[in-house]
């Protein structure tokens, strides 16, 4: 594996009887990837690279409104995430808009009404990401050595994943962040994004640029992935850097847990190997309220962010 590229696995295998020998060269690659730094692309992902082009440029759109159109779109009280459309506030070190929905049919949503077409088609994205995450979970179900459909059981309620559709505003001649170095607090996370660039993760020390290519998705094994594994697949650490002159369009679905549900090394990397837990066990929305409230009060320290290492067992 290139060191200073994330690598790209091509999924067709998945979708065809008979190539073993394409899945297994793909398994293999993906779970070196997660046990390095939980990062890799996919491609022929059953995603229609048409539905992902015009996601991207209604969002465009959208984002191109004034901001009182845009505001006529912001979420309701009630809702455990805000959606719809926000801003981050201004005291905060990240830089960007987004437009956030949970799955389809989920009384929560408030979508614009323009342009056209746009909450058709972020309902379509939507439904496709998660058949793509359904393949992806299956595929680091047997990369982690579970048995047969273990995350799928575990993990069966869809209702808790979400997407946001992200613009990032262009940098500033004195700032570029557009979110800072942090690891997701879900199960992974998908991301598409236009030509801009900006998304890096962290690979051995180094900042690596996640290089755009067209009609990809990036994969990113998040914390529950790491909890559940013992920290054998590593949640990916990464952030965005604005580009100067132009701003950054995305999407990013996060697969979740359902918020009841506990999250705790498996014995399958515990006590059937002989290995001590490194981390103690939480309910997940335990965990996600510590983080939203990150982002709501900014810690002034940065040392006082809560991540993952919040449930870390010292050994």
């Amino acid at each position: 594996m290139d060191k200073s590229s994330i690598p790209t696995i091509d999924l067709s295998p998945f979708f065809r009887e008979g190539d073993e020998d394409g899945k297994k060269k793909a398994m293999e690659t993906i779970t070196q990837a997660c046990t390095e730094y939980g990062f890799f692309q996919i491609e022929n992902h059953g995603v229609p690279l048409d539905l992902m082009n015009q996601a991207l440029e209604l969002s465009k759109k959208f984002f191109d409104f004034p901001d009182e159109e845009k505001r006529k779109s912001s979420p309701n009280s009630g809702a455990p995430l805000p959606a719809g459309y926000s801003r981050q506030p201004d005291h905060s070190p990240d830089k960007n808009e987004y437009v956030l929905v949970f799955p389809p049919g989920s009384s929560f949503n408030f979508y614009p009404t323009n342009p056209h077409g746009f909450r058709d088609v972020l309902e379509e994205i939507f439904s496709y990401l998660v058949k793509t995450g359904f393949l992806i979970e299956s595929i680091l179900n047997v990369c982690l050595g579970l048995s047969p459909n273990f995350l799928k059981e575990f993990n069966h309620d869809r209702s808790w994943d979400f997407m946001a559709a992200l613009r990032y505003f262009p940098a500033t001649e004195n700032e570029n962040n557009g979110i800072t170095e942090h690891e997701d607090g879900n199960c992974f996370t998908f991301v598409f994004q236009d030509e801009a660039g900006g998304l890096e993760v962290r690979k051995n020390g180094e900042w690596i640029p996640v290089t755009p290519i067209k009609h990809t998705i990036v994969v990113n094994v998040s914390d529950v992935v790491q909890v559940l594994s013992n920290k054998k697949f590593k949640s990916a650490t990464h952030r965005v850097v604005r580009p100067k002159g132009k701003s950054r369009y995305s999407y990013a679905f996060f697969y979740n847990l359902h918020g009841d549900k506990w999250v705790e090394p498996l014995p399958r990397f515990t006590k059937e190997i002989g290995e001590a837990p490194k981390y103690r066990g939480f309910f997940f929305k335990e965990y996600q309220e510590l983080r939203l409230r990150n982002k709501t009060h900014p810690p002034s320290r940065p040392e006082d962010v809560i991540h993952i290492t919040h449930y870390a067992i010292n050994t």
